[in-house]
């Protein structure tokens, strides 16, 4: 591998960005305000009427605290570490000393339940304390290792406390006893990718690269031949976790955890999407750090595909249920699409790296997509009820009454048994401040639209600037300069969004043409105190269209407004949805509510059945049209009102 010396853009820490934003400080102030409270009361099982979690329990018997056995999933732990994080980020930029309190007591707690070699894990602790490392496939031993350490990373950043650090490092550290490719050591790595990237981020913040040599020995043994998770599933005498003492007939398919192939040589995601985009950020991740340009180019194969021929138009992925996977290119159902939250989260941890690695507009546009639209359409509006599947289609009744639909919820639920989602949208909200900027030794990207201030070093200088958006209801968005020590110039890159078509930037109020390079605009001046670099983007709605060999979205149209896809509910166009239709001449008209967001209306048509016999299934009475007023709302607040059915791809008349 190179070493490549190039320096590349690091996103700037959360203490020095601030999120000043009309839209986004209210998910912001959510999080910390409501979310992060009620999902300590669902870790410890007082949400009334909520599926119970039993994570804070699990540890108190693993600690010695209480007695009884081990419940929920084998992976269970993974919540409370995914809380501990999104409460790190929180912290960083609002000091809170009674959620801090209640963080301490809690890494108290897991610090009880560690093993005197630094093991950490409460399922095998209560319920198979003999059987360490002995099911890698079914039973995350190593991604619940690697959520326990992003925490530990995030809380040492966020308060300056090492304890939970010092826990992770020492389970970093037996993982490290335990696994490689020295003799003596299991040559194997986990069924769901995680640890890699956390090993990453424990490299960063400890400077020790045995982390980072760990990361990648665990991204390069993956898929190699001997297969471990095959040669793992024979020696259990072929049986699973999940069935218990049961000879299973099939053995664990490798695609289905990316490890058919070595990393490298992967071309198409396949498999589980969550682990998938995990995986590849790691995979960026270690590019990143190594100049590894042969990884890197994986990395940007694996990118093609996924958002050019498997990502919906929300930005989530993953369009089946079988397995929360990917199926093939362009199959992209819409009535029964997983598209879980999570995934969308990973693909945005990905492309923030890729941004990193090459910065290009469009991955920061995916970012966008998937952040304003199916993430924020996880969570409710009162951050009590969420979303673990994220469709394109939803009619309640099938919901009910069809078994291939049941994962498919016209109404978001207060907890989940496997409550992976809600945490990690916290995580990632509270941590936003990580997504808006990075900064290079002379040039400051905003990525994002996002209200907020930052300070970086910019070729010398301490500069701290104010963005300021009127995203995503409004086009106008500014990067002032507040303050700026010394003199000599730098660059300001801004994100040229590809849904606008036309965008206008001035400095000082007089109009500039800046050099526009891979999705950026750069502008490079002696810039000082009290200079303003502003964009006018485009906000004329726009008809979105899916190739012609994505099957479900034939004749069919979406629509688009800045970075919201919107959708048609039940509640403003009345059933059933998909007996109307948009012109595809029709003129779409912003409707400026009194909150200041904004709604689509246009004239459409409804096919009725007026003149059919209501005896009669089929006929050959044509159904009549009449004129209807059509209104689509944002998709991210789709079910925030009455429950119903919804559609992003509506019929086009043409």
């Amino acid at each position: 591998m190179s070493n490549d010396k190039k320096i590349h853009p690091h996103p700037l820490e959360l203490s020095a960005v601030r999120i000043r934003d009309d839209y986004w400080s209210a998910y912001v102030d959510l999080i910390r305000d409501t979310v992060i409270p009620y999902q300590w009361e669902a870790l410890n099982d007082r949400i009334p009427d909520a599926e119970p979690s039993r994570a804070i329990r699990n540890f108190r018997i693993a600690a010695g605290l209480e007695e009884g056995e081990f419940e929920g999933f084998v992976f269970q732990d993974t919540d409370l570490y995914k809380w501990l994080e999104a409460v790190g980020f929180s912290l960083a930029s609002h000091p809170d000393a009674d959620l801090e309190r209640v963080a301490d007591e809690a890494i108290e707690l897991i610090g009880k339940a560690q093993s005197e070699d630094g093991y950490v894990n409460t399922y095998f602790a209560v319920a198979e304390p003999g059987k360490r490392w002995t099911n890698l496939v079914d039973c995350h031993e190593l991604y619940s290792a690697g959520h326990l350490i992003e925490a530990a990373v995030a809380y040492v950043q966020g308060t300056g406390k090492t304890k939970l650090l010092d826990i992770a490092r020492r389970f970093a550290d037996h993982i490290d006893a335990v696994f490689g490719s020295e003799p003596g050591k299991t040559r194997g790595y986990d069924g769901h990718q995680e640890i890699e990237l956390a090993l990453v981020k424990l490299y960063e913040a400890t400077g020790e690269r045995k982390y980072l040599k760990l990361a990648n020995f665990f991204i390069e043994e993956r898929g190699r031949e001997p297969h471990f998770l095959l040669e793992e599933w024979e020696r259990r005498g072929r049986t699973s976790h999940w069935a218990p003492g049961v000879v299973q007939k099939m053995p664990p398919q490798m695609a289905y955890h990316q490890a058919h192939k070595p990393v490298r040589e992967q071309d198409v995601a396949v498999g589980h999407a969550v682990r998938a985009v995990y995986m590849y950020t790691a995979m960026a991740d270690l590019a990143l750090h190594q100049g590894d340009v042969s990884l890197l180019e994986a990395c940007r194969r694996l990118w093609r595909n996924m958002v050019g021929k498997q990502m919906y138009v929300n930005g989530s992925i993953g369009s089946t249920h079988h397995g929360e996977a990917f199926t093939f290119d362009y199959d992209l159902p819409n009535d029964t699409n997983y598209s879980e939250t999570c995934a969308s989260i990973g693909l945005i941890f990905f492309a923030r790296r890729m941004l990193q690695a090459e910065p290009k507009g469009e991955y920061g546009d995916v970012m966008e997509r998937a952040l304003y639209n199916t993430v924020t359409a996880g969570i409710a509006g009162d951050g009590k009820h969420y979303f673990y599947v994220n469709p394109m289609e939803v009619w309640p009744a099938a919901s009910e009454g069809n078994p291939g639909k049941h994962h498919i919820k016209a109404l978001r639920q207060k907890w989940y048994g496997c409550a992976c989602c809600p945490p990690n949208v916290a995580r990632l909200i509270s941590s936003l401040g990580q997504y808006v900027f990075a900064a290079g030794e002379d040039t400051l990207y905003a990525h994002l639209y996002i209200g907020s201030e930052a300070s970086a070093k910019l070729n010398g200088r301490n500069v701290r600037v104010r963005l300021e958006s009127g995203l995503p209801w409004k086009g106008a968005a500014s990067l002032k300069i507040a303050e700026a020590d010394g003199a000599g110039a730098f660059t300001l890159a801004l994100r040229v969004p590809a849904w606008s078509q036309e965008s206008i930037f001035a400095v000082n109020g007089e109009r500039i043409s800046p050099e526009i390079r891979d999705g950026y605009a750069y502008v490079d001046r002696d810039w000082r105190e009290g200079d303003i670099l502003s964009v006018e983007l485009d906000m004329e709605p726009h008809r979105l269209y899916a190739p012609t060999n994505v099957r479900a979205n034939a004749g069919r149209v979406a629509l688009q407004r800045g970075p919201l896809v919107y959708c048609f509910e039940e509640v403003d166009n009345g059933a059933t949805l998909q007996s109307i239709s948009l012109p595809s001449d029709a003129a779409l008209r912003a409707a400026v509510q009194l909150d200041g967001s904004v709604l689509l209306e246009a004239d459409g048509y409804r096919m009725t059945d007026a003149d059919r016999p209501s005896s009669s299934l089929y006929g050959t009475a044509k159904p009549s049209r009449e004129p209807q007023r059509i209104v689509a709302a944002p998709y991210t607040r789709w079910g925030n009102r009455e429950p119903g059915e919804m559609l992003v791809w509506i019929r086009e008349d043409r």
